[in-house]
């Protein structure tokens, strides 16, 4: 019996464990999930969270049942990789033949105040924190810094989920900045539609519990301060000794296995996945995909086949802007914007199926099928 342990159950962690068991049974693989929370958090819906609309709850054991997977949840609190054993916070041991590093990343807290006086969507309980505290205000701003993906959603949604608060988004550069000209300029009119206060070139330097303070110490009054900017690995596998990058993400090879430790594939958030354009960004674009890879490549290993290099090209950049409008941008392989774009309703629509796509996957892959788009990311 080999023992497979998968740390992580978030999209790419479960991509994982599910696809390496349904393929390994009859190879003799034993599979057990980690993960401190019993649900499944749909990160890409953390936003909606935070401007109080309530989601499907998904219990992971629901999601697992019929797989023979064994869930155990519990926080992961250390790692001895020599002797192949993960240990849980409540004190067990986990002794393991291969592992899977699915831990995903966190917001990065660098910035002086973040840790203390900011929301971050480090888990849905971080979502839920905010929700409450937005909730609880009759006017006021709310400072989102952040003019990615994630920061824009997040002002959108607040702004248009809470019209009574001032919503101010602060950026470094130009939000949108990794989108074309043309859907760039139509989230810039939704945004302005939506009343949002956009700072360009702003750099907060500290985060205090009723402001952000600014390069050059103009303060911003904040009463509620969500930090969308910088994410890093957990610490843990720096300090087993695990090749890291200066995220802290394990370095992997072509395959998806540790380039210190090859009984470990480190997938998703948590992994520095080269590409010729560069180390892949943490999407659940890219991330389920490298937990497929990383299941499959497994199971080959049990057959004793040789696992086949992975491969990834980006497709789009869905981004929605309130529960009314969207846009996508398709993209080249390497994440660079193409002429054309959706917007609108079927911007919508496309972006919801995106966002709900995860949960019927993975009942796919109970039944040992994949999807077709995933496969092609991910076949060899």
């Amino acid at each position: 019996m080999t023992r497979i342990v998968v740390l992580g159950a978030g999209y790419t962690g479960m991509a994982a464990a599910i696809r390496v068991a349904t393929r390994s049974r009859r190879s003799g693989g034993r599979v057990t999930l980690v993960n401190p929370s019993p649900r499944f958090t749909e990160r890409l819906r953390l936003h909606q969270t935070a401007a109080g609309e309530r989601l499907a709850d998904h219990s992971i054991e629901r999601v697992l049942a019929g797989t023979g997977i064994d869930f155990v949840q519990d926080t992961v609190a250390g790692l001895d990789p020599e002797a192949r054993r993960v240990r849980l916070g409540g004190g067990r041991e986990l002794a393991y033949d291969k592992l899977v590093y699915a831990l995903g990343t966190v917001t990065d807290v660098s910035v002086p105040g973040v840790a203390e006086h900011a929301y971050r969507y480090d888990d849905h309980a971080g979502a839920v924190r905010l929700a409450e505290r937005l909730r609880s205000l009759e006017e006021g701003t709310v400072v989102v810094a952040g003019g990615g993906l994630t920061g824009i959603e997040s002002a959108t949604e607040l702004a248009e989920a809470y019209p009574r608060l001032r919503v101010v988004l602060l950026t470094r550069g130009r939000p949108g900045s990794m989108m074309g000209e043309r859907a760039r300029a139509y989230v810039m009119r939704a945004m302005d539609r939506l009343g949002i206060e956009v700072r360009e070139a702003a750099d907060v330097v500290k985060v205090l519990p009723a402001a952000v303070e600014l390069a050059g110490g103009e303060l911003i009054p904040s009463d509620a301060t969500l930090w969308t900017t910088g994410t890093r690995g957990l610490p843990q596998a720096r300090e087993a000794g695990f090749t890291v990058d200066g995220r802290d993400r394990i370095v992997v090879d072509d395959v998806l296995r540790s380039v210190s430790h090859p009984d470990v594939y480190a997938v998703g958030d948590a992994a520095a996945v080269s590409r010729p354009f560069g180390v892949i960004h943490g999407t659940c674009q890219s991330g389920i995909p490298t937990g497929l890879h990383a299941g499959t490549a497994l199971a080959d290993e049990l057959r004793g086949r040789r696992p086949r290099a992975f491969r990834f090209g980006y497709f789009h950049q869905p981004l929605s802007l309130g529960r009314k409008d969207a846009v996508i941008q398709f993209v080249r392989p390497d994440d660079t914007p193409r002429r054309g774009y959706l917007k609108g309703r079927w911007a919508v629509f496309y972006k919801e199926s995106v966002s709900s796509s995860p949960i019927p996957t993975f009942r796919l892959l109970k039944r040992g099928l994949v999807p077709v788009s995933l496969f092609r990311l991910t076949a060899g």
